[in-house]
């Protein structure tokens, strides 16, 4: 079962993934207008509008809006409820204050089948597909792979400051992107998860460290097992 960006972040959240402030789900226009009202009133200088599709490229498609007003988030959800985003059709949006973005990275945890184990990806270039980067740049994109008797108890701290610093990742956030690693392993871990995607993974202008996306995909039996979740009833 794959899950859409909110449903990854509430998933991320309750692991201890640092996300951005918690936002609204609507799927309607006037769903869309009360929760910007309601994040607007609350202090945000702005609100990004998402499509909720399992697809990647919503950006390119028009289905992320960052507006600063009630007004414009009502053409914001017109514009992207509706949309044909490569074959799926946007039902639901979600609303959360827009985060300062100083810098984008990527950073994912997948089932490595071919060894048996599991695979950590990080690189530096963010934001854009990692596949892409691979190819035209595969030294940007990090590598490690992780056998069952090195994550008994979870993910060591050393493999995860090993893989920020082989990505070169800034000193300033390598301890907090070190420690957001082992809460992310933690989570494809617990939740039987089969991929745990954060694409971009920002640096916020304080020197944070917050997963702005989530792609997240379960196994059978996990996705069975969380069936019940209410929120993730879509």
């Amino acid at each position: 079962m794959d899950l859409v960006e909110f449903q990854g972040k509430q998933l991320f959240a309750r692991h201890g993934v640092p996300v951005p402030p918690p936002g609204a789900v609507a799927r309607t226009v006037e769903e869309a207008v009360s929760a910007a009202e309601a994040i607007l009133g609350d202090g945000a200088s702005a609100v990004v509008v998402k499509a909720q599709v399992k697809v990647g490229g919503r950006g390119k498609a028009g289905g992320v809006k960052v507006v600063t007003s009630v007004e414009d988030a009502r053409a914001a959800a017109e514009a992207i409820l509706g949309l044909d985003i490569k074959g799926h059709t946007v039902n639901l949006v979600y609303l959360e204050p827009a985060s300062d973005i100083a810098e984008e990275y990527y950073l994912s945890v997948l089932h490595d089948r071919v060894n048996k184990g599991d695979l950590i990806i990080c690189s530096r270039q963010g934001g854009v597909d990692i596949e892409e980067v691979n190819r035209t740049d595969p030294g940007a994109v990090v590598k490690r792979q992780v056998v069952p008797s090195e994550r008994v108890d979870g993910l060591p701290s050393s493999i995860a400051m090993e893989v920020v610093t082989a990505a070169d990742l800034p000193p300033e956030v390598r301890e907090s992107a070190a420690a957001l690693l082992v809460a992310l392993f933690g989570a494809y871990l617990a939740e039987d998860a089969t991929l745990a995607e954060i694409n971009p993974l920002i640096r916020t202008p304080d020197d944070r460290v917050l997963a702005l996306d989530a792609k997240v995909s379960l196994d059978g039996n996990a996705a069975f097992r969380h069936g019940d979740h209410a929120e993730w009833r879509i």
